[in-house]
């Protein structure tokens, strides 16, 4: 397939197999963009979607895909820096290995992929960067030092490449979820980390989110007709978790009203 004429956009994404990062890619093609997909997991691919099996973490890995993407696309657009782990464990009982294991794939993977796909970008100036962050990155939630550190140094990543970059085409969004209902988020309700009413009792909006309500807000930073002047924001798609400091009686009495 000849692909260098072709105008439609191309979105990369990381950790698309599942979750997240599946609804973001159904939601980017439903808008016109070809596909370039890396997870671990190993994903179909197609005429207009490109599926790497890879890790993050992996300068190597990453690189392939970089220089896979130029081969069969000749362009980059977007970059959708998605794949992540959770950890559930008091600070003083966390090893340093699981520590840096996090930091590693939510924080130097999201590095790594910028990196390398940024200076496609840069050379062709324009593009955008949109990163899967949360509110667990706005404010400190006991038991999660390793994934709190690793989303709040991915905001200050996101800050830092929008200023870096901005001026030369290239965009650098997050997306701060709250908690979204996920193969993650079952597995750490399956471990007794919480239940649904811990959240849902916490959200003005009553529920948790869902990956539609992530994508849906990917696909607007993505978009540069949408989003041309929007540059190192931090975009809540919570229910309004962080922006509600009421006592607990009094969150839930306002729903009563």
């Amino acid at each position: 397939m000849d692909t260098d004429s072709d105008p439609r956009p191309v979105a990369a994404i990381t950790g698309a197999a599942q979750g997240i990062g599946e609804r973001i890619a159904q939601v980017l093609a439903d808008e016109g963009y070809r596909l370039a997909l890396f997870d671990r997991q190993q994903i179909p691919d197609s005429d207009s979607v490109l599926a790497i099996t890879g890790d993050v973490t992996r300068e190597s890995d990453v690189a392939d895909f970089a220089a896979a993407i130029g081969e069969r696309f000749g362009r980059i657009d977007v970059l959708v820096n998605n794949a992540g782990i959770a950890c559930i464990s008091p600070a003083e009982e966390t090893p340093a290995s699981l520590f840096r294991q996090v930091v590693d794939v939510n924080l130097t993977g999201p590095f790594l992929l910028s990196q390398a796909l940024g200076r496609q970008m840069l050379a062709a100036g324009s593009g955008s960067i949109v990163n899967i962050a949360s509110v667990a990155g706005l404010f400190g939630v006991a038991d999660r030092s390793a994934y709190n550190a690793s989303k709040h140094g991915l905001i200050g990543l996101t800050r830092t490449l929008a200023a870096e970059w901005g001026g030369r085409g290239v965009r650098v969004n997050a997306v701060c979820p709250g908690w979204v209902k996920t193969p993650m988020d079952d597995a750490s309700q399956g471990e007794g980390a919480y239940g649904d009413a811990d959240i849902t009792d916490h959200v003005p909006m009553g529920r948790f989110a869902t990956p539609d309500d992530v994508a849906q807000a990917v696909a607007f930073l993505a978009d540069r007709r949408r989003s041309a002047f929007v540059n190192g924001v931090t975009l809540s798609v919570d229910g309004g978790w962080a922006a509600d400091g009421s006592w607990q009686s009094l969150r839930l009495g306002a729903r009563e009203r």
